[in-house]
């Protein structure tokens, strides 16, 4: 062979290789972790879960209970033990004209109410109130017991819009009681966040989903959190006192849920070979040993 074919080759074959090896990574397998928050807040977000249970993606579900739907929450899940469940913290309640309050009641944990016995709207409003952290303590067990009690497998911590973990004093009481409880905590495992569509237009959520998950790429997991609804009489009246809560609330739910039920969805996943994990799968593979508490930033 001559020194020129022996060149040629040479490029022919790094030409191939680099391209197989592109081939390879473009097949390379994504992981995405899905979570859908605020189960138990009413029947109209219970509902929606139920319609993205019914879709069979691997599923993680953080439930309220603290609230008064807790209970439809949980004989629903029931139905799909495939899904992984979560408890979400709660020390707020934000919707106008909708409150609920501490499960233990305002006499035992005083501090963490207002006049009327409800949750303080905002973590603003809760923690410029000095709260006690004893009695943090003892609502965020109670609501882990009313959990583990409920007879739904519980395999993971998070938290109502960050208030549990707003201070590090109150991120200690959540890691002390996940390690009592033998819990995961979302966002111990390295999680990266996919940036959420909840904001994102209702007209255009399908559009937004499909291309923020499209533009994943491989390496470590990917955490998607979701907050869907029925739109309706009942999630209609209700409005966000936070001052960034969004208008026609309802809506956007209504349209996120759609978004992620809906075909093209679940074709991209496929075509983009993403596997969706849960909390569950995390806890087993991983371990709860190893879990680290993320960087605050």
């Amino acid at each position: 062979m001559t020194k020129k074919w022996m060149c040629l080759s040479l490029i022919v074959l790094g030409f191939f290789n680099a391209t197989a090896q592109e081939r390879d990574s473009a097949n390379e397998q994504i992981t995405l972790l899905i979570r859908c928050d605020d189960l138990g807040m009413c029947h109209a977000v219970n509902m929606a879960a139920k319609k993205v249970m019914e879709t069979g993606i691997p599923l993680s579900t953080s439930v309220m209970f603290a609230c008064p739907w807790y209970q439809e929450a949980v004989d629903l899940l029931k139905q799909y033990p495939h899904v992984s469940v979560g408890i979400h913290l709660t020390l707020n309640s934000e919707w106008k004209n909708y409150r609920w309050g501490p499960i233990l009641g305002r006499s035992v944990v005083p501090t963490l109410v207002d006049s009327l016995g409800y949750f303080f709207p905002t973590r603003a409003a809760l923690f410029e109130r000095n709260p006690n952290l004893e009695e943090i303590e003892r609502e965020l067990r109670a609501q882990i017991e009313r959990a583990v009690t409920s007879g739904l497998q519980i395999d993971y911590l998070d938290y109502h819009m960050g208030a549990a973990v707003s201070t590090p004093e109150t991120r200690q009481i959540v890691e002390k009681l996940a390690a009592q409880f033998g819990l995961a905590i979302s966002r111990y495992f390295g999680e990266t966040d996919v940036e959420g569509i909840y904001a994102a237009p209702y007209a255009s959520k399908k559009d937004t989903i499909l291309k923020r998950v499209g533009n994943l790429q491989p390496g470590g997991v990917k955490l998607a959190v979701h907050h869907i609804g029925i739109e309706g009489p009942e999630m209609d009246a209700l409005l966000d006192m936070n001052s960034f809560g969004l208008q026609e609330m309802s809506k956007h739910r209504q349209a996120e849920l759609h978004a992620l039920i809906s075909p093209e969805y679940r074709e991209l996943l496929r075509q983009k070979n993403i596997r969706p994990i849960t909390y569950r799968d995390l806890a087993r593979s991983v371990g709860l040993k190893n879990m680290k508490r993320p960087e605050v930033r």
